[in-house]
């Protein structure tokens, strides 16, 4: 027992110390501020028809932790979806193998590890919601209860369930963490879109993220304000405008029923027996060295071989400094990331593209083909701290001028040639603007990559960064837009650059830095 406690608290202290978490703690605090918008704020986050909530206790209570649910649900797989694999790199997961220490007890140990790393942010963001009840309150008494129970029935039981997901697919999914990635993108977009529409308890009980039955009790609390045959539907998210006309109601809380509540215990029971299915198929860090005797013999042929080397045989070495060389390389490296046959995805994506209206192969074809790029695209900066060949990088000739641009261009013409049927098209069609949001947009996410790589020296924050970004794409949100999807006004290609110059700006001034130390 006491090695099982003492695997969740280092790997608790080791994760939560990292760059990644520090960072993604700060974006969640930023993220978190926005939830209940101030009132003078030109958005909302949750409204019914043109009603907004009286900022009592438990519209923040209820509202924020509604969008706690869902917006740790979304990033939290990413952040705590290589746990068993950081224990393979640094060697300690064959320490622990060593150890009488069982299957099921260190992927336990593992989950909960995670469930503490997401629970760690459920907190701060509990106690920032608390602060700006009373940054924002309007005569309202502060009732802790509105605050707790929500908390504690609603995001507790979801990130207890993303974070026994994020173990499973570690252990079926061990070396392909673009499956990993991509397979969590579908299915939070499934289990967040359902296909039942029509609300009862049966659909309550299949909530994974206990959010519908207080969204509903909110419609119903407006209905009764409206007309019978007035429309009440429930906008959840970013919405923008239409903040004069919005109208105010009463919102005290739900009661919830005790077969929600079991439901929601039944989650985090069907949590521990996913991991118990699964310990079984757990390697325990083996791995299997296949003996090459063709090899070997070769090997040793060679070592017994007694003929002298003619020196004037060899290639003559030449010096080159040119940038071409470079940018090819990491063409190639970008390539040759992961698996082969992932290629028969982005085959596909490239096919859709030419064969689908440029309308629907714009707007939805073309960031996912690009987030299928997202594992080759995070250690674009990375990979040098990764295989710790940084020094030998680092001094070359001129890696500002050469290596880091040489790794910037060859992210975006990766990207851009991913998108060249899309590039085609618009061209036939005379659509320049289109053209140059796609080559803008291209240059922006490899920028992003770089600098997140460079400031955090892994992978973690662009994967959970290009994971909303994604999504909010798919979603159409407008101020997610980064390769002109949707419609815009004439500054908006203007705000794109400035951003990627300043984005560039930060990796150029962060590489510096590293370079001098």
């Amino acid at each position: 027992m006491k090695t099982f406690i003492n695997i969740i608290k280092y790997d608790y202290l080791q994760r939560t110390r990292s760059y990644s978490f520090l960072i993604t703690l700060c974006i969640s605090l930023a993220i978190a501020y926005t939830f209940v918008p101030e009132p003078n704020a030109s958005y909302s986050t949750i409204r019914i028809a043109d009603y907004v909530g009286f900022y009592n206790s438990a519209w923040f209570g209820y509202v924020t932790a509604i969008m706690t649910s869902i917006f740790l649900s979304l990033i939290g797989f990413y952040l705590v979806n290589s746990a068993i694999k950081t224990d393979t790199i640094t060697k300690l997961g064959h320490i622990t193998a060593a150890t009488p220490i069982t299957n099921f007890k260190y992927l336990a140990s593992k989950f909960i590890s995670n469930f503490l790393i997401l629970s760690t942010i459920i907190v701060i963001i509990f106690l920032m919601s608390i602060v700006l009840f009373i940054l924002y309150n309007e005569g309202y008494s502060f009732e802790i209860s509105q605050f707790i129970i929500p908390y504690i029935l609603i995001p507790i039981p979801a990130i207890f369930c993303i974070s026994a997901i994020a173990v499973v697919f570690e252990v079926i999914f061990k070396k392909y963490s673009i499956i990993q990635n991509i397979g969590f993108f579908f299915l939070f977009s499934y289990l967040a879109f359902p296909s039942f529409s029509e609300s009862s308890s049966y659909t309550y009980l299949l909530d994974p993220f206990g959010t519908k039955i207080v969204m509903d009790q909110m419609e119903m609390s407006v209905k009764e304000l409206l007309p019978v045959d007035h429309d009440t539907e429930l906008n959840i998210g970013y919405v923008l405008g239409n903040i004069t006309e919005n109208k105010k109601f009463e919102f005290n809380g739900i009661e919830f029923p005790s077969t929600f509540i079991m439901s929601r215990i039944g989650w985090c029971g069907l949590a521990f027996l996913m991991l118990l299915m699964i310990s079984p198929f757990f390697d325990r860090f083996r791995t299997t060295n296949k003996i090459n005797k063709k090899a070997i013999f070769s090997s040793y042929k060679q070592e017994n071989n007694s003929h002298e080397v003619k020196h004037t045989l060899l290639v003559k070495s030449t010096s080159n400094y040119g940038i071409y060389s470079l940018v090819k390389t990491e063409l190639l490296l970008l390539y040759r990331k992961g698996k082969k046959w992932l290629w028969i995805l982005n085959v596909i994506g490239i096919i859709l593209l030419a064969a689908l209206p440029i309308s629907i192969a714009h707007t939805m074809v073309l960031p996912i083909l690009w987030f299928l790029q997202v594992h080759r695209l995070s250690e674009i900066s990375s990979k040098e701290m990764y295989y710790n060949v940084q020094y030998f990088a680092f001094t070359s000739y001129k890696p500002i001028k050469r290596l880091l641009v040489s790794q910037v261009l060859a992210g975006a013409l990766m990207m851009i040639l991913l998108a060249l049927p899309l590039l085609i098209k618009h061209m036939i069609v005379l659509d320049v603007q289109s053209v140059l949001h796609i080559i803008i947009g291209a240059i922006f996410i490899v920028l992003i990559a770089i600098t997140s790589g460079i400031l955090t020296k892994g992978k973690k924050l662009f994967e959970i960064v290009f994971f909303i970004i994604t999504y909010g794409n798919i979603n159409q949100i407008p101020f997610m837009d980064y390769f002109g999807g949707l419609q815009h006004n004439s500054l908006y290609i203007f705000t794109l650059i400035i951003s990627s110059i300043i984005i560039g700006s930060i990796a150029l001034i962060m590489r510096i830095q590293q370079l001098r130390n």
